[in-house]
């Protein structure tokens, strides 16, 4: 590999001008130890173009190369579509709009790929509270997610887009990655059918982002949506099946019973309980043809 490989930073976002502002300032001074080049590409998902003011602003002021387009239907699979469509060079990488890198973000992920001959390298990402947080929040680990050692091979379970550099040849040309059916867990849906194509990807616990977790997502009516979001969405999943419809019929009366005493136990278990009780729930729900959740993105 050679000085004149490309990287290209894909931002898939909705309505977050302010925490996309951060992150494209994050951006603006990415190691590279002359090893690449990178450029950025921002897709809107909002067809009123709320983010097209904040990638002027940081295209007037940067040297780096950034694209903005914008995906009319709210759908964040489509949103990840269009940006592979626009991105160009021998990889891409992927960040949430509501997170931010560390300066050797990039430089970590493309060492470590190159290191380990891979088609892809997944890193970690820790919660960042903007302000004081309720303990209950905390505890819970409602936001923390499992990190490996790095060099662990990655399975289609543990597969997200939120902190990832994939080579850009994964991608067939005239083929929709990721699919517009799954509402939420369209990462894991990509990555499984990557794999079974003979993919292979790693993980390096030094690529260090970090999600910015604002109040609105402490709200208990958040979380449980999300979670009715998440379970609805799995019914589609090609991996669903008899077994899992069981054990959701058994475990939303299980749960609801057992409500009153994680109370007794503290707010942070009656949340962790309640949330599986909704993931459950909505699953059961899908299958009925009823739909819980009906935005596409859960916002409050």
């Amino acid at each position: 590999m050679t000085a004149e490989q490309h990287i290209c930073v894909c931002i898939c976002t909705y309505k977050r001008a302010e925490l996309l502002a951060r992150l494209l300032d994050e951006l603006r001074n990415q190691l590279t130890d002359g090893l690449f080049t990178y450029s950025i590409v921002v897709v809107d998902n909002d067809n009123s173009q709320s983010a097209k003011a904040v990638v002027s602003d940081f295209a007037a002021s940067s040297a780096i190369t950034v694209r903005y387009c914008v995906e009319p239907q709210q759908n964040i699979a489509l949103a990840r579509n269009r940006a592979i469509e626009n991105a160009v060079g021998d990889f891409v990488a992927f960040i949430d709009d509501d997170e931010f890198p560390t300066r050797s973000w990039l430089l970590t992920l493309f060492k470590t790929c190159r290191e380990y001959g891979v088609d892809g390298v997944l890193g970690p990402v820790k919660p960042h509270f903007q302000q004081d947080v309720p303990k209950w929040v905390v505890k819970g680990g409602f936001y923390d997610r499992p990190s490996y050692r790095t060099g662990s091979v990655i399975d289609g379970k543990k597969g997200r887009t939120g902190n990832v550099l994939l080579k850009k040849t994964i991608f067939s040309a005239g083929e929709q990655p990721f699919r517009p059916e799954f509402r939420t867990g369209e990462d894991q849906d990509f990555f499984r059918r990557m794999i079974e194509k003979g993919h292979v990807f790693i993980w390096c616990d030094e690529a260090m982002a970090y999600e910015t977790v604002p109040p609105v997502r402490w709200k208990r009516t958040f979380m449980l949506k999300r979670a009715l979001l998440r379970g609805a969405s799995a019914v589609i999943h090609p991996t669903f099946g008899a077994r899992e419809v069981a054990k959701s019929i058994v475990a939303v009366p299980l749960y609801a019973v057992a409500l009153p005493f994680a109370l007794m136990a503290g707010q942070h278990r009656f949340m962790l309980l309640s949330v599986k009780l909704c993931d459950h729930l909505g699953k059961l729900l899908a299958l009925a043809g009823i739909q819980p959740v009906k935005q596409q993105y859960v916002t409050n």
